[in-house]
């Protein structure tokens, strides 16, 4: 592994005559050809090197904090604000990345690979780009030495995508003083491209609450020449087929009602006028068959809970004394999760069967639209992509944004980070992102920083270092 420390130790603060661009690429570099993974990685290391880049910056040294978590590593590091007229603003992104099996990809997936348009490895997407787009940005801000309003903090994180040490977590509950926030821009946002348009620019202010439940039935068994009626694989299989029938109802909020309406302005023919009617108060039983087989229209309608994982019977001679599935259930946003695990047993209606949570689910508010930040995220998204909708929106899915939203810090998954709408391949083979992405992702969070801890009379300097 190369260490950051020593690529830029080697130079004076700035002695870098580039453009800020080509600091963040230099960054980008490092970080995605450093090992991060859950397996095999080492992100203690990358955090003490990226804090040691910050340290050579100037940044006062109490300012940076490299925060240890079962071997796993997270930095937060902080520009004051002298006069800070406001709680700071964060921003948060994860170093560690989801295993890659070079035997799968085209290119080796620890390299930073290039082709005219785009970067390839893995992180590339997910999350090293925000990551070196934050410390990029961070280190702008102190050396500009804008006049701030607020404290801008970043942290960078450990476990996020997989390991028992989510380091977000951690933060949020050993360590609140140093992350505590107004706010919090994360992940889980991005820009869309249609036909090579830009079409929309995500904003994730919520997401599904992510709970497991384990259903269990037992029976005494017996031998498999003797079989009977009460088998315990046949009455797992019935409860699963009457759970799939099953339709939790329809929900929306505050997010779901503005990403819907976005849609219709994205949308055409047909697909926008079934829109229409989803936003009726009640929706439209049309509409909503209608997105019935759309998985990522319908899963942001309600809560959804899916068969994953199966086991029954202990020998192929014996009748089955035991069959369990587990079933996970995205919970819709203030939807009571013990109202879903009676919907489960209600649902399933057999005699026998238990309904066991996994863990304890963790529960998160959906953000509100606060025109603080919602405003400048649409001005600045109206001057870069001025045909873009700002589209606010439900991740089904889940982020470290949870432990924030669930201390009560609302997040904004927001990153200027535009995408083909039929190309997303984070997480899977020959991750990748378009090079203008990454820098147009490093310029819009750049504004954002300065719309929202910036006072408006400051002047906006050149972009060269």
């Amino acid at each position: 592994m190369r260490h950051l420390q020593l690529l830029f130790l080697l130079l004076p603060p700035l002695a870098f005559a580039g453009t800020y661009d080509e600091f963040a690429f230099e960054i980008y570099k490092e970080l995605v050809e450093s090992d991060t993974t859950h397996s095999s990685g080492d992100t203690l290391t990358v955090a003490q090197n990226l804090a040691a880049l910050l340290k050579a910056e100037g940044i006062p040294e109490e300012d940076i904090h490299v925060v240890e978590h079962g071997g796993k590593g997270n930095l937060v590091a902080r520009v004051r604000s002298p006069a800070p007229e406001a709680k700071p603003v964060l921003f948060l992104a994860h170093m560690d990345v989801v295993e890659a099996d070079p035997a799968d990809w085209s290119i080796d997936p620890k390299k930073l690979n290039e082709d005219e348009a785009y970067y390839y490895g893995r992180g590339t997407l997910d999350d090293k780009d925000e990551v070196a787009i934050h410390v990029t940005n961070l280190i702008r801000l102190h050396r500009e030495k804008k006049p701030l309003n607020r404290d801008v903090i970043i942290a960078i994180t450990a476990d996020e995508e997989g390991g028992p040490d989510n380091g977000a977590r951690h933060l949020v509950q050993e360590h609140r003083q140093l992350v505590d926030a107004a706010f919090v821009i994360n992940e889980g946002g991005g820009g869309i491209i249609r036909d090579g348009d830009y079409i929309a620019n995500t904003v994730q202010a919520a997401e599904k609450v992510y709970q497991s439940y384990t259903l269990e039935i037992t029976n005494a068994g017996g031998h498999s020449s003797l079989p009977r009626s009460d088998n315990a694989i046949y009455q797992l299989a019935t409860a699963l087929k009457r759970i799939e029938a099953h339709a939790f109802p329809v929900m929306l909020n505050q997010t779901t009602r503005a990403y819907f309406s976005g849609q219709i302005a994205i949308q055409s023919g047909e697909a926008a006028e079934m829109m229409k009617g989803l936003l009726e108060d009640p929706p439209v039983p049309e509409s909503i068959h209608y997105f019935e087989d759309q998985p990522a229209i319908n899963a942001r309608l309600r809560t959804t809970c899916v068969a994953t994982q199966l086991i029954a019977g202990h020998a192929e001679n014996a009748l089955p004394q035991r069959a369990r599935a587990t079933i996970n259930c995205r919970v819709f946003p203030g939807m009571p999760v013990d109202e879903v695990r009676q919907t489960l047993i209600s649902v399933s209606d057999m005699e026998g069967l238990t309904v066991t949570p996994v863990k304890e689910a963790m529960l998160s508010d959906a953000s509100p639209l606060n025109q603080e930040v919602m405003g400048p995220i649409k001005s600045i998204t109206e001057s870069m992509w001025p045909n873009a909708v700002v589209l606010p929106t439900m991740s089904t899915g889940a982020t470290d944004a949870l432990f924030f939203r669930n201390a009560g810090i609302p997040v904004y998954g927001v990153s200027g980070i535009f995408a083909d709408i039929s190309d997303n391949r984070a997480h899977g083979r020959d991750e990748r992102i378009l090079k203008q992405s990454l820098y147009e992702g490093l310029e819009f969070l750049y504004r954002l920083t300065n719309a929202v801890a910036v006072s408006s009379d400051s002047p906006t300097p050149a972009t060269t270092l």
